[in-house]
């Protein structure tokens, strides 16, 4: 496991990842606000196979955009993100997926969740995400195109934009390649 964007404090013991995101942090590229971001934390393996990862995720998200969840990054114009963010004062789940420029995609959740469940299996040309919240069944979100056998790095991410950082929690955390 290696870091893209160490964080100034992290942590990792058996059965947890702990972050603080650093502020001022994102990945987007130029749609609707014309800037680039490449400076949010992955913590994650780079892979040029098919992989199952899976994780829990939790966080003390404070201002708005605070987000934590998976990344899969090919390059600094291609990438995939998705977890829970911090939107209009609501957690939302979000995905981000980058092809030279950001397409934001975002959904309501309950509002007393305490968790959220990721899951993301790459095969082929194809990245299948997955999102329960709590101790509810996975439920697929969205199908998105990868290049097959390129290597991508592909791990927990966080970010704060607009914040001055957050704490952002990983349990169960599990990347396999198949």
């Amino acid at each position: 496991m290696h870091w893209f964007n160490e964080p100034s404090t992290w942590s990792v013991s058996d059965s947890q990842i702990i972050v603080r995101a650093d502020a001022q942090t994102d990945f987007w590229r130029v749609t609707g606000c014309g800037y680039v971001r490449d400076n949010a934390h992955i913590y994650g393996e780079t892979l040029d196979t098919d992989f199952d990862l899976t994780v829990r995720i939790s966080g003390e998200y404070t201002e708005q955009y605070d987000q934590a969840g998976v990344a899969v990054r090919m390059d600094e114009r291609h990438w995939i993100k998705t977890g829970v963010e911090l939107f209009d004062g609501r957690l939302r789940f979000s995905t981000v997926v980058t092809v030279d420029n950001s397409s934001w995609m975002f959904a309501d959740l309950p509002e007393d969740f305490a968790a959220l469940n990721l899951s993301l299996a790459r095969r082929g040309d194809a990245i299948e995400i997955s999102y329960s919240t709590d101790t509810n069944k996975l439920a697929l979100a969205s199908v998105v195109y990868v290049k097959p056998g390129i290597e991508a790095l592909a791990g927990v991410m966080c970010a704060s934009p607009q914040g001055e950082g957050f704490a952002a929690y990983f349990s169960d955390f599990e990347l396999r390649a198949c």
